[in-house]
């Protein structure tokens, strides 16, 4: 049986192009479903796994010599990026959890505001996602679903709106906590909060938001 008839992922993990260093391969849950776009099959590499599904037009990087039954090659022109069309396949086939590694910075800025536009795309449809780099985690905030984040070794958590103004904010377990507040597009309230509890928990009426978990600034 072939990656593409096996029953539904639950939990998979996209690597896009950006290069990832070997130590994200603590995101790598065992039994989750890989799949690697167009470049970022490099990154399989680098995390000394092999994909479940590759995906991409392969402008990036030249195509794998892989099977074919596990290799979905993209035309060049398209409307998806290779990482939305993988996100898309994911949530169509039941998948209910995606991470996403190799899809922050790099030399294209668009590519990464693209993703976040991914991960907002999943998280209306109700998957749980998280990007993550060396230095951050990101996930969507939805409404009605709080959301309850460890200190662990986070130092900053910042709350953007995404698409449209965020009603009803809750913050607690924070240096600047929030009750029944209005964030908005145009006026970045939400950067920078600190932790002062175990745990902060973020919740919101309407709208969502990008969540961001970042390190101590380095010298």
């Amino acid at each position: 049986m072939t990656p593409l008839q096996q029953a539904a992922p639950v939990r998979a993990v996209v690597l896009s192009a950006v290069p990832v260093s070997a130590s994200m391969a603590a995101y790598l849950e065992p039994g989750a479903f890989i799949v690697a776009c167009d470049a970022g099959y490099r990154n399989a590499e680098t995390l000394g796994v092999v994909p479940d599904l590759i995906v991409g037009d392969f402008d990036s990087a030249p195509q794998p010599p892989v099977r074919h039954e596990r290799t979905i090659v993209l035309p060049h022109v398209k409307d998806d990026t290779d990482t939305h069309f993988a996100a898309r396949w994911l949530w169509q086939h039941g998948c209910r959890e995606v991470t996403f590694l190799g899809a922050l910075g790099g030399q294209r800025f668009e590519h990464t505001v693209a993703n976040l536009h991914t991960a907002l795309f999943l998280a209306k449809n109700g998957v749980q996602v998280l990007l993550a780099d060396e230095r951050s985690e990101l996930r969507i905030l939805c409404p009605g679903q709080p959301m309850t984040l460890e200190r662990k070794g986070w130092t900053y958590l910042s709350l953007f709106p995404l698409d449209g103004p965020l009603t009803g904010v809750e913050e607690q377990g924070v240096f600047y906590p929030l009750r029944d507040a209005v964030l908005t597009p145009d006026y970045p309230l939400g950067v920078s909060n600190e932790f002062t509890a175990p745990q902060a928990v973020l919740s919101c009426r309407a709208g969502h938001g990008l969540v961001v978990l970042s390190r101590a600034d380095t010298l």
